[in-house]
């Protein structure tokens, strides 16, 4: 086939091009991110970098048009941009999927949408089921902007269903790996890992307590894949993740360990923060967010296997080779956020383990 992927500079749009490429498949990767994180793939003749903007529409109907699906990953993400500027966090979320519907429509093309665990908010029913209830936050806490962008987006595509529009929702828990973020920006585990690399305390925020499922970036790739090319697939929401459940603290425990088997020693150990000291009153934390993934092995016909120890190992030692051949410059990968350039805000300072 040809593909499709938006945000595909980025983290997860990177490794998804890498299985569509090795299918047999041709790629066209949109983003507006610098070609990082795909280089490994440029000299393939089935590999096609658009460097643009998903707002400019005539470049994405084009690539729309020449392409059989689409997977829409372009997104505004990280904790810091929640609290700092929502506003990007809505627009580009929420009128991004609304062009690639509008278009893919047009084209009678089909979609794979990537939603979040984030729309489950701090539902206590745990584990979340697709079906399950939304329980969020005011509105006046920034923090839950993120979950409502990526929710209207996940309403839109199933109003475009109903007028005939093959759609998939994959929702994706706390997916990590290789080519994640930039160290000391975005996720947990970016953060921890600088942390680590300059031997401080890791930052823990509350009391540890809090847990996510982590997800090995080929795992969650191997299903997002699967919704867009199995026919049982079409219509459906599916839970992208793990049901193996761990505390932050226990992330931080393991996280040193490994460093220490991989580099020899681990000079860091853990501090605990109060969350008003990291994100003032703008930030609520869920305690729990653990997935029911039976869609997932049923229909996708994948499930998770690489358990943390050995994830967390494979994603180090990229982390730690990179650093030493770029040596902490101004090449280091970065996150792939598909704002506009007229509503994108940098990328904030170093800051404490945010646990997405």
């Amino acid at each position: 086939m040809r593909v499709l992927v938006t945000g595909g500079g980025g983290f997860l749009g990177s490794h998804v091009g890498d299985l569509l490429l090795a299918r047999g498949d041709e790629v066209y990767a949109l983003d507006i991110a610098k070609d990082l994180k795909v280089r490994h793939n440029l000299a393939n003749p089935r590999f096609h970098y658009v460097k643009d903007s998903i707002f400019s529409k005539d470049m994405l109907e084009s690539l729309v048009r020449r392409c059989e699906v689409v997977y829409h990953l372009a997104a505004v993400v990280g904790v810091e941009h929640y609290v700092e500027d929502p506003y990007s966090v809505l627009n580009v979320n929420i009128n991004g999927i609304q062009t690639v519907l509008r278009l893919a429509h047009l084209y009678e093309r089909r979609v794979v949408f990537s939603s979040t665990s984030e729309v489950y908010g701090r539902n206590p029913e745990v584990p979340f089921r697709e079906d399950g209830d939304r329980v969020l936050g005011a509105t006046t806490i920034d923090r839950w902007c993120y979950s409502t962008s990526k929710a209207a987006g996940e309403h839109f595509c199933f109003a475009y269903a109903r007028m005939g529009l093959p759609v998939s929702v994959v929702r994706f828990f706390n997916a990590y790996g290789p080519r994640l973020d930039r160290v000391d920006v975005g996720r947990i585990l970016t953060i921890f890992m600088g942390q680590l690399m300059r031997g401080e305390d890791l930052t823990v925020v509350g009391d540890g307590r809090q847990t996510r499922c982590f997800t090995y970036v080929d795992d969650a790739v191997r299903a997002t894949v699967a919704a867009g090319t199995l026919d049982e697939a079409v219509g459906g929401v599916f839970n992208i993740g793990t049901m193996a459940e761990t505390s932050i603290l226990e992330l931080a425990e393991t996280m040193i360990a490994v460093y220490a088997e991989l580099e020899g020693e681990a000079r860091s150990g853990i501090r605990f923060v109060r969350q008003e000291e990291i994100y003032g009153r703008s930030y609520e934390d869920i305690r729990r967010r653990v997935p029911d993934n039976t869609r997932m092995r049923e229909v996708l016909k994948t499930a998770p296997e690489v358990e943390l120890r050995e994830g967390l190992r494979r994603t180090m030692r990229w982390f730690l080779q990179n650093e030493r051949e770029h040596g902490g410059g101004g090449d280091r990968v970065v996150t792939a956020a598909m704002a506009s350039r007229s509503t994108a805000r940098p990328e904030a300072d170093r800051a404490s383990s945010r646990p997405r």
